[in-house]
């Protein structure tokens, strides 16, 4: 079972995104799937909506901090037996391996911000089988990164988890699962991954309008753009 996951979002220039793609997808990829350890990898469009980013900005708070990349383009994730298959080596350490080529392409990611993060917990949805190949995340991916506005709440919040929200994706159909995440290095704190069968899954399995989600969701203070929706482009769903 993968322990330990590693996301990384960013940005990619259009003028330069049929280069990046065509070299992460056919060349950086498979040979990051050859590492010991390494289970999966997802690579993920997400959805930069102005519509979502406004509704977004007005219900959340999100962080000022500029050491914070604000990239949210896409979102790269890799699953592993053990999370210190991310520090031994380190995604720095492997990329100085890489050839002229490799290195010069994974430069061309923009507004970069990424962490490492453990399981804190897990749930199956009723779309499980969807999460193919083998244990890859689902087809649609809600990844929110947060803090939380003082250490007093955390309790709390952990309990909403627990007894509300990871509940609303065992329940309903076109939920593939989702899983609590804390982080052993990076920007955030906390982290949830939700996947889904589909965009309108997405939009409708997880609307909760109870006086203690807005509570709890107040108390959040998010990455930038978090939480960011997308879909899956490797490996195709």
């Amino acid at each position: 079972m993968d322990q330990g996951l590693y996301a990384s979002w960013y940005d990619i220039a259009p003028d330069a995104e049929e280069t990046y793609l065509t070299w992460l997808h056919g060349t950086y990829l498979p040979g990051m799937m050859r590492r010991p350890g390494y289970l999966w990898a997802a690579h993920v469009r997400n959805i930069t909506d102005p519509e979502r980013e406004a509704a977004s900005a007005r219900r959340l708070v999100h962080t000022t901090d500029p050491g914070v990349g604000t990239g949210f383009g896409f979102l790269l994730m890799f699953g592993v037996e053990d999370a210190h298959c991310f520090v031994d080596p380190s995604m720095e350490e492997i990329a100085a391996e890489l050839d002229e080529v490799g290195r010069r392409t994974l430069a061309m990611r923009v507004g970069e911000r990424s962490a490492i993060f453990v399981d804190a917990g897990r749930v199956e949805g009723p779309s499980s089988r969807k999460r193919a190949p083998g244990i890859t995340p689902g087809p649609v991916i809600q990844f929110g990164t947060f803090n939380i506005n003082d250490a007093a709440n955390e309790t709390e919040m952990n309990a909403w988890y627990a007894r509300s929200r990871l509940p609303l994706v065992e329940a309903k159909e076109g939920n593939v699962g989702a899983r609590r995440l804390v982080s052993m290095s990076g920007w955030p704190k906390h982290g949830i991954l939700y996947e889904f069968e589909t965009l309108v899954d997405a939009a409708k399995n997880l609307v909760d309008p109870s006086e203690w989600s807005r509570k709890v969701v107040d108390n959040l203070v998010h990455a930038p753009h978090s939480p960011t929706l997308g879909v899956r482009i490797w490996p195709e769903p």
